[in-house]
């Protein structure tokens, strides 16, 4: 199972679809075949050989996902960084994935500057940029392509299982881990969530989340493997999303929380001719009860649902389950399988909170070079989520936290989620974290940070009254509401709790 022969096929047997489309660049499969060919041929012109990593540190650009399907070709190693990384924490990556290239952008080479010359394991000759040519110290990735012809050298024979990716955790809960998927990994991704989101050769499918999150994979893959035709923005702009979705005809789309709040925000939400969409998927975090009902509503049997881990298990609410099972995150998909268990391992009955563990043909080999935390991640072929969670009686799976994230007060556990359903129904939030703060007498209690749909809308002492009158039990009231701007978030638009609380959580 070789990715690159997905674009080879396409390439073949309908040169002429469109395959990608990027701001005014739209370019046929025979066009990216050609493209991704002189890439390949430029990695063997570096002397990069099968097994090699490559980093690749861009926001969303055509040159990253073609450097997706050169790497695949070539038998590479991709190692996708955010492009928020800095200092030792983008060090520490470029260290860890043992990384012998290095493709940027000339925005963000002072940043590489600055710790080059830690790096000793990357040749001078093998950092690279995408645009801007006479960049001192860098080699400019098109002066190289320009060159190269469109007859590569031949792809490596691979069984499957070597290594397409590392992708590094988000950090949400610590340190990054590198998860290393491969090759029969992604292309499972391919057929298997295009079966569960109804994706077709004529589908369209839009991305305008970061291209480096593992999410982005989720319908990538689909596009690739039967042929469909791939919009992808630059960033994410909700009124540049709506005018996309009535432009190119879009019908499916990945999105995180945040950007569907920011879309049913925005003026256009009312008045966009929205008749193409067949699905929109949330992925990342639990999109609030207040906010789904809201889509519904402008959009009945489009929204979905996906809960999983980049380790490989997943779960999605399908479109047609969203009226009778609002709250769940629905069933695994075929081939997967799932328990709620307690902490030695025993399955829950129905309707008990436990941890989710599952396993299926998603599952990572590992962590690279963490045998350690492999161990602890997998266990006799399960895969230990960290997350809560508990099934009803048709085996729906209802996301209760993330076990790091509970909150233990005076002996009781609070769940966030719970009073985060309470505070986004407020008519002035847009959104809402819960986290636990110290508390000398109860150990943690919980505290609120809020981003208001206009500022001045309420107060924070207004809403912390309206929240704790609302809660459903006394111990779940909030000690404290802090107005906030925006929420740290990791590039995959997830909510850093963790930095939430080193902010607030000490006052």
């Amino acid at each position: 199972m070789h990715l690159a022969s997905l674009l080879d096929r396409h390439a073949r047997c309908r040169p002429d679809h469109v395959a990608v489309v990027f701001e005014d660049v739209r370019l046929s499969f025979r066009d990216l075949q050609a493209r991704v060919h002189r890439l390949h041929q430029a990695f063997w012109e570096l002397g990069l050989q099968q097994g090699d990593k490559v980093a690749l540190l861009l926001p969303n650009c055509l040159e990253l996902l073609e450097l997706y399907w050169a790497s695949a070709r070539a038998g590479l190693v991709t190692v996708p960084l955010s492009p928020m990384l800095r200092g030792p924490g983008l060090t520490s990556l470029l260290a860890d994935s043992d990384a012998t290239a290095v493709v940027s952008s000339a925005e963000l080479a002072p940043e590489l500057d600055r710790v080059r010359s830690e790096l000793d394991a990357i040749s001078p000759e093998r950092w690279l940029l995408v645009d801007a040519a006479d960049r001192p110290g860098y080699r400019h990735l098109e002066a190289l392509t320009a060159v190269a012809t469109t007859a590569p050298p031949p792809a490596p024979v691979l069984t499957g299982k070597e290594p397409y990716n590392i992708i590094y955790s988000s950090g949400t809960t610590g340190l990054p881990k590198g998860i290393v998927l491969t090759h029969r990994i992604r292309g499972i991704y391919g057929a298997l969530f295009s079966a569960m989101f109804r994706i077709a050769p004529e589908s369209v499918i839009l991305h305008a989340g970061s291209l480096v999150f593992n999410g982005a994979f989720v319908t990538l893959m689909p596009a690739f493997t039967l042929g469909c035709t791939f919009v992808l923005h630059h960033r994410f702009d909700a009124d540049a999303f709506l005018e996309t979705v009535e432009r190119e005809k879009v019908t499916h789309a990945m999105m995180v929380p945040s950007q569907i709040i920011a879309i049913m925000q925005s003026p256009r939400w009312a008045t966009a001719d929205l008749s193409s969409l067949r699905m929109i998927c949330s992925v990342g975090a639990p999109l609030h009860r207040e906010h789904k009902d809201g889509f519904a509503r402008r959009l009945p049997r489009v929204f979905h649902e996906l809960y999983g881990l980049t380790e490989g298990f997943v779960t999605i609410l399908d479109r047609d389950d969203y009226a009778r099972k609002p709250d769940s995150v629905g069933v695994p998909p075929p081939f997967n399988e799932m328990r709620i268990v307690d902490d030695e391992g025993r399955d829950l009955p129905v309707g008990e909170v436990g941890e989710i563990v599952g396993r299926g043909p998603l599952l990572m080999p590992g962590y690279y070079k963490r045998p350690d935390l492999t161990a602890l991640a997998i266990r006799d072929g399960w895969l230990w989520s960290g997350d809560l969670g508990f099934v009803d009686i048709d085996g729906f799976l209802y996301l209760v936290d993330r076990k790091k994230d509970m909150i233990i007060s005076g002996g009781v556990n609070i769940y966030p989620k719970d009073i985060e359903e309470v505070a986004v129904r407020h008519p002035a939030v847009r959104e809402a974290a819960v986290f636990g703060a110290p508390d000398a007498k109860w150990g943690e209690t919980p505290v609120a940070a809020v981003i208001l749909r206009q500022p001045g809308a309420t107060t924070a002492d207004e809403l912390r009254i309206w929240i704790n009158d609302r809660v459903a039990a006394r111990y779940q009231q909030v000690r404290e509401v802090v107005l906030v701007e925006d929420f740290p978030r990791s590039t995959a638009g997830k909510t850093l709790k963790r930095v939430l609380r080193d902010q607030f959580g000490p006052h």
